[in-house]
């Protein structure tokens, strides 16, 4: 697929441990890729309802953020479109909330991205402390290579590829 607009967003509280990982999934995704202007990193930290345009207006979206799966362990989770709905439900955090109430809207505006992909870890700490555990740390390059390899994905046109 060749999208035209594609936007890397990255949620969460830098105050708060690992609730940050979706915000340095983000800077590390940033600083350490190169893809073309179409391709925008977002800093959505705890905004909500605010990131609604920029769910809307692009084609393809990747959501960074730390989240907790039903059943876990401490890996690195792709969710993608489909598989997303049952997963939101489960609340952390009020930004999350927001992130469930942001696609519902975008759906009801008939604005959804063609392709939606969360991908986060479980935290390990989420006290009051300025960086990731060691734990989440050695999850986050696994990450930004998920998130490389599929934005890749959505930017390479077909004779690139060839």
């Amino acid at each position: 697929m060749n999208y035209c607009s594609v936007n890397v967003i990255g949620l969460g509280n830098l105050l708060y441990g690992d609730e940050g990982f979706g915000v340095a999934a983000l800077n590390s995704f940033r600083d350490s890729s190169s893809f073309p202007e179409t391709v925008r990193c977002i800093d959505g930290g705890t905004q909500g309802i605010y990131l609604l345009d920029y769910i809307e207006s692009c084609d393809a979206v990747i959501v960074f953020d730390a989240l907790i799966p039903l059943d876990f362990e401490r890996r690195v989770y792709v969710y993608r479109n489909d598989e997303l709905p049952a997963f939101i439900h489960r609340k952390m955090s009020s930004h999350q909330m927001g992130f469930s109430e942001l696609l519902g809207i975008a759906r009801l505006h008939g604005k959804m991205p063609k392709e939606i992909v969360l991908i986060g870890v479980p935290p390990k700490e989420l006290e009051l402390n300025i960086g990731l555990s060691p734990e989440v740390s050695l999850l986050l390059p696994e990450a930004v290579r998920e998130a490389q390899t599929i934005v890749q994905g959505w930017v390479s046109s077909p004779a690139a590829t060839a």
